[in-house]
């Protein structure tokens, strides 16, 4: 069984995938998108709530740098609706594990 943690990076990374693709228009994941992905991870594999984790929108604390956070609340806001087109099993469970 896959740890919240893993699940959070698999969505996120179908996030920014999908952002890159559909809205920039990019076969593969452009510079700036991948840089947002690593950074993503990167701040899941230290999150200090670890398996008890909330999702990110009910945080108390917020841990991406500001200009991360802009970025990606970009990519979110852009690619949530659409997740339940793309990948609706996985938008379905984020949003009833987020209630």
């Amino acid at each position: 069984m896959k740890s919240r943690i893993d699940r959070e990076k698999r969505i996120v990374e179908q996030m920014i995938r999908l952002y890159c693709r559909k809205k920039e228009g990019h076969a593969e994941l452009c510079p700036a998108c991948r840089e947002v992905l690593e950074y993503a991870c990167l701040r899941l594999d230290r999150c200090r709530f670890g398996a008890d984790k909330p999702t990110c929108q009910h945080c108390t604390l917020h841990c991406y740098r500001r200009e991360m956070q802009e970025r990606i609340k970009i990519i979110m806001r852009w690619s949530g609706p659409r997740m339940l087109l793309y990948h609706p099993v996985s938008a379905l469970r984020h949003l009833w594990r987020r209630r």
